[in-house]
């Protein structure tokens, strides 16, 4: 990758996997009744924009869930798995490619998510990979719901390149969502939309050939 000295990656599905599909079912389960305009990868109830950016408490989040699936008796377990139905978990080689890239860029991790979540992943790393969190595999993480804001605003990615002092024309954004890949580009940020069947994996072992792609699908 010719100019490329840093790496923002975002986390669900670029290295960590979800489901939609799952999580569709699960909403429907619990009681509602119009999953795919609640919570799909296109529309959402803007609790979920809340969650992300920390301004409202989980707390806050249940019982707007409740209101929702009109079940005042769901229980906070309940829900909560409902919500982490959509997290699958991270295959091993992704981290031992993220550690050898690490090698060779700034590498930055930007993910848009929530204390629930991030809660249930970062266990996840605890439990099966034997890492406590992501720090060990960046040389910063950056959450939405800490930082008070989300993509694609422009505040967020640049609060990244202030604090770390990256050029963005020498820094390549990969992230699986259109809107979030023009946010970045607004502020002359390289692009690359990671799109199924495409992977990190291939992504990188594919060298020359990335520049290219990345004028194809980033914009």
């Amino acid at each position: 990758m010719q100019n490329i000295k840093n790496i923002i990656f975002d986390y669900g599905n670029v290295i960590f996997t979800l489901d939609f599909n799952r999580n569709r079912q699960a909403w429907v389960d619990l009681g509602i009744a119009d999953p795919d305009s609640f919570f799909s990868h296109h529309a959402q109830d803007k609790i979920f924009s809340e969650m992300d950016r920390g301004t409202v408490s989980e707390a806050e989040f249940r019982d707007h869930i409740r209101k929702i699936a009109n079940k005042p008796e769901l229980t906070d377990a309940e829900i909560d798995n409902t919500w982490n139905a959509l997290l699958v978990g991270v295959a091993p080689e992704s981290h031992e490619l993220l550690l050898r890239l690490k090698d060779q860029y700034r590498t930055f991790l930007l993910s848009n998510t929530n204390s629930i979540h991030h809660r249930w992943f970062t266990e996840h790393l605890k439990n099966q990979h034997g890492l406590d969190g992501n720090e060990p595999l960046f040389e910063k993480v950056y959450y939405s719901h800490i930082m008070g804001k989300r993509k694609p605003d422009a505040e967020i990615f640049q609060q990244v390149l202030d604090e770390n002092n990256l050029d963005p024309s020498e820094t390549l954004f990969i992230d699986d969502s259109r809107q979030h890949i023009e946010g970045a580009q607004k502020l002359g940020i390289q692009t690359y939309l990671m799109t199924a069947p495409d992977s990190i994996q291939v992504l990188f072992a594919e060298g020359r050939k990335v520049k290219g792609k990345m004028q194809k699908k980033g914009g």
